[in-house]
Order: C-alpha cells, then structure tokens, then sequence
C-alpha cells in the first residue's frame, strides 16, 4: 500500500470517528429521550396517615412511660407489649416517610380525611387528631400511684386505641391498596383487640372508659 492510499485510509477513519462522536452528542437533540416520570412513593392520602398516625404511637410511648412502676403486672406487661409494638411501628412509619421525602410531622392532621375528621372521633376537645390525651391529662397520669394509676392509664390508652382505630378506619376506606392500606387494617384488628381487653380490665377495677 502506498502513503497516499494509507492517508486516505486514515481520513476517512477519522471522519467516520468524527461523525460517531457528534452523532452521540447531539442525540438527545436530535431524538428528546422521554423517561416515565417516577410514581410516587406514597400518595397524600398515605402520607398524612402515616405522618398522623407517627404524631399518635409517640404520645402512647409518652403513656407508657409515665406510668407508674407500682401498679398490678397484669397492667405492667400490657404496658410493655404496647410499647415494644408501636416503638416498631413508629420506626417503620418513620421510614415510610423517609423515603417518601415527606416530613416527619403534619402541619395540617387530619385534613388527609374528607371532611377534615375521622369516624368515631373520642379524643378530648380540641384534640389534633382522635384519642389524644391532653397535657393535663398525661401530667395526671404521672402523677397517679397505684390502683389510681391503673385506672387512669388504661382509660387514657383505651380511648387512645379508639382513636387509632377510626384513624385507621378512614385511611383504608380511602386506600384501594398497598402496604399502607395493610398497615391500617392490621392497626384496626391489633388495636381494636387491646382496646376491648384495656375495656375488660377496667371492669375489674369497677372503672368505665372514658366517654
């Protein structure tokens, strides 16, 4: 092969080189790549569940850590079931909402509810979200020893657990599927079974739930 052909040989090389190379950085010009927008982890319905329901298991570990060590085991291992189940859950809605990119807290609770409530409200008045106690009534809490303390613990945590379980109620009326709509049908069963057991309790130490 003589030199010119050679030459020529490699100018038509780097041409082609050349060409491949504009080529591939004017594509997304030339050809607009157009990706499926990502769905969202969760969708505002889940969110300010979650985010409320978050808000509602961190005031019943506020309950089960200011009763009183004295009162019957019975009401002690109670206390400590609740404690262990919703210090996971509270985890695991914790990261829900981490991965969601959503805070941690709701500004506005209970407005992912049409209307703004959920069914079977039995918190106090002006209580956030259902079956909230009010400060007054945990510093109560605190306060009591005793058989005193049973009582109050466990109609405080009953009504607690009614709120928790309309909250839930609303959620999977909303939700057609999903691990959030299976988290709250399982917190209607869980929390409807302690609430009907929290009931009983209170019968024995001839106390009523609290209306």
């Amino acid at each position: 092969m003589n030199p010119g052909t050679a030459m020529r040989g490699l100018s038509a090389a780097s041409v082609v080189v050349f060409l491949l190379v504009v080529g591939a950085a004017l594509r997304p010009l030339v050809i607009p790549e157009s990706p499926e927008p990502a769905a969202p982890v969760l969708g505002a319905v889940e969110i300010g569940f979650v985010q409320d329901m978050a808000a509602h298991h961190q005031q019943a570990l506020q309950m089960t850590a200011r009763l009183s060590p004295d009162v019957d085991p019975a009401v002690v291992s109670l206390a400590h079931t609740i404690d262990v189940t919703q210090r996971y859950e509270l985890g695991m809605m914790l990261g829900w909402l981490a991965l969601a990119q959503a805070p941690p807290t709701n500004p506005h609770p209970m407005q992912w509810h049409s209307g703004g409530h959920a069914h079977g409200t039995t918190g106090p008045e002006g209580a956030p979200m259902p079956g909230m106690a009010t400060l007054d009534e945990l510093d109560e809490l605190s306060a009591a020893r005793g058989r005193d303390a049973e009582v109050r613990f466990l109609q405080l945590m009953q009504r607690h657990h009614a709120g928790a379980v309309a909250m839930a109620r609303a959620a999977a009326e909303q939700l057609t599927g999903g691990t959030v709509a299976q988290f709250a049908r399982g917190t209607m069963q869980e929390q409807s079974r302690e609430a009907g057991l929290m009931t009983l309790m209170l019968e024995q130490r001839a106390a009523a739930p609290l209306g």
